[in-house]
């Protein structure tokens, strides 16, 4: 199977990011951070090039979006990873990122590379509910959403294990990513003067922030997937919601991030509170991704894990 170009684009995507998760910590330990910061970008965008080379090629052999079975799905999944981790990273360059979204993009490939068995690593041809012009738009939505909101919320993982005897507080950015304006009252020989200075968010704050701003992102593609789902679901099987287990893990999933919205933007939390809500709702999508897939149940286990048996 190594002589398969789609098989070895993904080992070499794996190698790739298996270099990029130990020098993101010696990073972080302070060796030659700028250096070693630079090196990561650039191994984590040829892992991305690696994963983008491996779905054109397995689009043109296959004749079909690739997203067939679990290993086309994780590879996209990581895909996508990578895609939202050099995001965050051009607007945050710190190897806390990497540190702690890598694991994400590794951890995919590894599992369709290595623990699925060559069958499922062949592509497969779609079965008659997935030939509809739904399939791109659809998957290729909720997939890109998974990404966010697993790099979000792993970005608040990392929230939780930074400067915790510090106190974190909800600021809004005025002055571009990683500042913000502090109203200070001078006092004077006439009335009050307000002034305004900069100042600059601690890493926790920094991380807090940017796990916030991806989860919305992944919160709006989830959204736009689960109402495309609908409508595919209506033309393939006659019903706009069946309470498939996949259908009703995605609603869960959904439902918990939205309460991590309200809560910061509706109740105000602030700290550590939303980044535990963020971290219950990596379990759920984890469950609602992979959980229900190895199940083999419902209408959207084949072509997955058991849909070679089917």
């Amino acid at each position: 199977m190594v002589n398969d170009p789609v098989i070895a684009l993904g080992l070499g995507a794996f190698a790739l990011l298996l270099l990029v998760l130990p020098l993101s910590f010696w990073a972080l330990s302070g060796g030659r951070q700028d250096r070693v910061s630079s090196l990561v970008r650039f191994l984590v965008a040829a892992a991305n090039l690696c994963l983008t080379a491996q779905l054109v090629l397995r689009w043109w052999d296959s004749g079909h979006f690739p997203i067939s079975n679990l290993y086309e799905s994780l590879c996209f999944l990581a895909w996508g990873g990578t895609l939202t981790q050099l995001l965050v990273e051009r607007t945050w360059p710190n190897p806390l990122v990497p540190a702690a979204a890598t694991p994400l993009a590794l951890g995919c490939v590894a599992f369709a590379s290595f623990a699925l068995p060559e069958r499922l690593q062949e592509a497969s041809p779609l079965v008659p509910a997935l030939r509809s012009s739904w399939l791109v738009m659809h998957v290729s939505v909720i997939m890109l959403s998974y990404a966010a909101l697993l790099v979000g919320s792993l970005l608040s993982v990392a929230v939780l294990f930074t400067e915790r005897n510090e106190q974190l507080e909800l600021r809004s950015s005025s002055i571009g990513s990683g500042g913000y304006r502090q109203a200070q009252l001078v006092a004077s020989d006439g009335p009050g003067v307000m002034n305004l200075s900069s100042s600059s968010f601690r890493i926790s704050e920094q991380l807090d922030s940017l796990s916030y701003r991806t989860i919305t992102v992944g919160f709006l593609l989830l959204s736009v997937g689960l109402v495309s789902g609908a409508v595919w679901a209506n033309e393939a099987w006659g019903s706009w919601w069946s309470w498939d287990p996949k259908e009703t893990w995605a609603l869960i999933t959904w439902l918990v991030y939205a309460a991590y919205l309200h809560t910061r933007l509706i109740r105000g939390w602030q700290g550590r509170r939303p980044a535990l809500l963020a971290s219950a709702g990596l379990v759920v999508l984890a469950v609602c991704y992979i959980g229900v897939n190895l199940l083999g149940i419902g209408l959207h286990s084949y072509g997955w894990f058991f849909g070679s048996e089917a």
